[in-house]
């Protein structure tokens, strides 16, 4: 016998519903959290789906990524190769789950408490604190190319960084998807000319610098980087297509979150690879040496910092939801403030000291949990949306063995995955043997999708 169970109160509180926008341009605060959104009241195109994925990317942090792989001593080729790989890995699971916010009208944590039942705070929590992790890794450069643009002190420079972020994602949803757009336009064009001067003025393609066994160590790391900065945004991926209209077609919601997060992983991490010797210490610096001290050079700043505004009120955005999936029963404006306040210090203790490692060890720590988190809840989907076109996680049940089940395979794919992992932290056992070489974000997924699918087919021959 099988026991199924809801959570009272999961999605009802007053604290989780709100005003909603309730067409494109409305940009009245969004106070409506995780509550599903009934298909009435939904709109939008999935074309806007390319411009909210796109712009988030093209920050320094994309481009410090991919300085990199030359630090790993990959070159310019390889490092290219390791970082296209990585990234279309990880896009194609962010495209993937963005697909799932029609059909739901809900985010991406809420839906997943149908796999967790009540574990689902676990994941919620880390995807809560990677938010601010998030912040942190992005607001970083932002700060710094303002404090060199304004020649103010760096903590002053992040404070006006984060101020404007936490307003962008304290009005919410319509007006993330408004900023994103105009900022494709501004980032693309503005970076496009740092490219162009760079390739002009500078030696771009560099040979790599180990080989051998080394030399695969590097270029499996790279992939591994490169792999997590794109499928990071796989607990987000939801939140941000919430709101289409539920007969969206899934091809066009799948092929504009793809086409956005790759393009403009490729653009700037490429472009951090041709000016890693220019960029790997000094992001903000290394821009105005290669834009100059005029015009150029001022815009290209004030576009980092722009850059980084848009980027992080994702990341508060969907920190605001995590909060409220965990059970903290607080207005999403405000949860989407504490992200803010919380990721001030992080920032500063980034840029205290030794930035380019802790920077990797930030990137990597707050998503080796991710891939194991997005094997669960797509085999819990695949097997409970089969033939059905829609779902309402408001109305969903969840097996109680199943829930166990998944918070079960969920930890033991971490720990499973430990001795794989590679940063200046925690260097495990197998990572030295072989390198360097990082796997653990492979081996985490594989172990959670072997365990949890295992469990859910081996249940369910049993049930028939």
């Amino acid at each position: 016998m099988t026991h199924e169970v809801a959570v009272p109160g999961a999605f009802d509180a007053p604290a989780f519903n709100g005003r909603r926008p309730t067409r494109s341009g409305d940009l009245a605060v969004e106070t409506h959290g995780i509550a599903p959104i009934g298909e009435h009241q939904r709109y939008g195109k999935p074309g806007r789906l390319f411009t909210v994925w796109f712009a988030p990317q093209v920050t320094m942090t994309g481009v410090f990524t991919g300085t990199l792989a030359v630090a790993l001593g990959l070159g310019f080729w390889l490092g290219m190769l390791a970082m296209i790989i990585g990234t279309v890995l990880g896009s194609l699971a962010v495209a993937y789950l963005s697909t799932w916010g029609p059909r739901t009208g809900s985010g991406q944590l809420p839906i997943s408490r149908m796999a967790f039942g009540g574990g689902v705070v676990i994941p919620a929590a880390l995807q809560w604190l990677s938010s601010i992790a998030w912040d942190g890794l992005v607001g970083l450069f932002g700060g710094e190319a303002l404090s060199v643009l304004l020649d103010i002190p760096f903590w002053a420079a992040v404070l006006i960084v984060l101020v404007l972020q936490g307003a962008v994602g304290f009005f919410g949803y319509e007006l993330i998807h408004r900023v994103q757009a105009v900022l494709t336009v501004v980032l693309f064009a503005t970076f496009v000319v740092f490219a162009i001067k760079l390739v002009a003025g500078h030696q771009v393609i560099t040979p790599a610098t180990v080989a051998g066994p080394d030399l695969v160590g590097a270029f499996v790391m790279e992939v591994t980087i490169a792999l997590s900065l794109a499928i990071s945004w796989a607990s987000y991926a939801a939140d941000f297509s919430r709101y289409l209209p539920a007969d969206s077609s899934r091809g066009r919601v799948f092929g504009f979150s793809f086409g956005g997060i790759v393009l403009a992983y490729i653009f700037v991490q490429g472009i951090g690879i041709a000016g890693a010797n220019l960029l790997s210490d000094q992001t903000a610096a290394g821009v105005r040496t290669v834009m100059g001290d005029g015009v150029l050079g001022v815009i290209a700043l004030l576009a980092i910092t722009l850059a980084a505004i848009g980027s992080s009120a994702m990341n508060d955005y969907s920190g605001s939801l995590a909060l409220q999936t965990v059970g903290v029963r607080v207005r999403r404006p405000m949860s989407a403030v504490i992200v803010t306040v919380l990721a001030f210090l992080l920032i500063l203790w980034l840029h205290a000291d030794d930035t380019a490692s802790r920077f990797e060890s930030v990137l990597l720590l707050v998503g080796y949990w991710i891939p194991a988190f997005v094997a669960v809840i797509a085999i819990d989907w695949a097997l409970r949306t089969r033939g059905r076109r829609n779902v309402n996680p408001a109305e969903e049940t969840t097996v109680r063995g199943d829930a166990v089940a998944a918070m079960v395979a969920f930890v033991l794919a971490y720990a499973a995955a430990i001795p794989f992992m590679n940063t200046t932290l925690y260097q495990g056992p197998v990572a030295l043997a072989w390198h360097g070489a990082d796997v653990a974000y492979f081996v985490n997924f594989l172990v959670a999708a072997v365990l949890y699918g295992g469990y859910r087919l081996t249940r369910r021959r049993s049930a028939h």
